[in-house]
């Protein structure tokens, strides 16, 4: 069984020193043209110094019309260029794997922030969103393609796609969603076509030393829990990713469909086989203790977002204690503007019910 602290090969691009992966946390931090802030870089560069062997960015849009929040960092203009190479290269020099995640929000996406409609697979009353046309989808998959080359050019060591959370990737994936009745509709293949896509148009497009990874969740949004398991048995068979990002909400929780229940969702998933595929996970890994239980279980890093922003060196605290927990919620403000939170993410952070103790 792999250390947390073993350094992690991929297929392409650098080793992570560890195994502790820094998830793709909405910020709200960039400037409203998607440019990299001050504020964002020193949020995402001191996590790099803090000992995460891979920085990964918020989700980055990849176009005007699939923003899903303010403040959102832009891969989609070469003018976002100058930040992210700034970023690329803050994060190299702290030894980090630096990678940014690629994000279109589709029907997710608020009509307040765009301008116009949102954009789906299919149309969608509760939303309002329009179906993409066929000449769409294809243009939206070789906007994918060209912020992966974007972010290449910046020198990032590679990118992530979102497939999770109910957003673009991950609503063609859905059969509830995706009600489409052409190449990218009704089968499961269909539905995998237009990530299959985009996985094909970045290997051919960015070096051979790129790091693909690809995230999946395993429930809500439509998705079926059997599919989504057989979409990263497939994705590890192909080889065409470097690694697998599974957000589980709960890394030891049992699934929600009856067919699936009795193990946890980690089991189901760490038992595939993978080939050169790593695979990790996020869902509630807040501890040292849990971090660790979650290796055991069989995947090779973990993901950590909370604990990641109650603690820029949560890696470092780890390693001088393995039964290392976080401040105890809610935390001052104070203790957050200290790990590198800037107004804005301090402000989205009240949202978060319980986390933000408020001022005497």
């Amino acid at each position: 069984m792999a250390s947390l602290f073993d350094p992690l090969p991929l297929t392409r691009g650098p080793a992570l020193k560890n195994r502790f992966v820094l998830a793709p946390l909405t910020n709200l931090q960039s400037f409203p043209d998607g440019r990299l802030s001050d504020d964002e870089f020193k949020w995402l560069t001191m996590r790099a110094t803090g000992g995460f062997g891979l920085t990964m960015t918020c989700a980055a849009s990849i176009a005007p019309v699939g923003l899903g929040f303010p403040g959102q960092l832009g891969a989609h203009d070469d003018m976002h260029l100058e930040g992210l190479t700034r970023l690329a290269n803050a994060i190299r020099r702290a030894e980090s794997h630096s990678v940014v995640q690629l994000h279109h929000a589709g029907m997710r996406s608020p009509e307040a922030i765009i301008g116009e409609k949102p954009v789906c697979p299919s149309d969608d009353a509760e939303t309002g969103a329009r179906a993409l046309t066929l000449d769409e989808v294809r243009r939206t998959a070789d906007a994918f393609i060209a912020a992966a080359k974007r972010c290449e050019k910046a020198g990032f060591d590679g990118v992530e796609l979102h497939g999770a959370h109910g957003y673009l990737i991950c609503q063609f994936l859905s059969p509830e969603i995706n009600r489409r009745e052409d190449a990218y509709g009704g089968s499961v293949e269909n539905r995998e076509r237009f990530l299959m896509e985009i996985i094909d148009g970045v290997r051919a497009t960015c070096r051979s030393d790129f790091s693909l990874g690809v995230r999946l969740s395993p429930e809500r949004f439509g998705l079926r829990m059997r599919e989504i398991r057989d979409l990263a048995a497939k994705l590890m068979r192909q080889g065409k990713i470097d690694y697998l990002d599974l957000s589980l909400w709960d890394v030891f929780k049992e699934p929600e469909e009856a067919e699936f229940k009795g193990r946890s969702l980690v089991a189901w998933f760490a038992e595939l086989e993978r080939g050169s595929v790593r695979v990790g996970a996020a869902g509630k890994l807040t501890s040292g203790e849990a971090c660790a239980r979650a290796m055991e279980a069989g995947l090779d890093f973990v993901v950590v977002g909370r604990g990641a922003i109650l603690h820029h060196d949560f890696p470092k605290k780890v390693a001088q204690d393995p039964a290392f927990k976080p401040i105890a919620l809610p935390v001052p403000a104070a203790h957050l503007e200290a790990e590198g939170l800037g107004p804005a993410f301090l402000t989205y952070m009240r949202t978060w019910k319980g986390f933000v103790a408020e001022a005497a």
